[in-house]
């Protein structure tokens, strides 16, 4: 995914409701610019993905605590995706 800035996150889906009812046509092209970066946010990424936000959550990935090393990373990939 992307570590977009929730300012670009409500731009996307303006766009897509925009799309959706016909204000913006299928053969239209649309940019969206974000000038900001998720990182200024991390703090909120981290709350939302930890079940710190009491009432939201509903896509959350809970972060996995993994050893430094590349088999460890991988072993947890693994089980992941299988």
């Amino acid at each position: 995914g992307m570590f977009i800035c929730p300012h670009t996150g409500v731009a996307l889906t303006a766009l897509n409701k925009l799309r959706n009812s016909g204000v913006i046509g299928s053969s239209e092209r649309v940019v969206v610019v974000s000038t900001a970066h998720g990182l200024k946010f991390a703090d909120s990424k981290i709350d939302y993905h930890s079940g710190n936000i009491p009432g939201i959550g509903r896509y959350a990935n809970p972060p996995v605590s993994v050893k430094a090393d590349f088999g460890s990373v991988m072993d947890v990939l693994k089980d992941f995706l299988l």
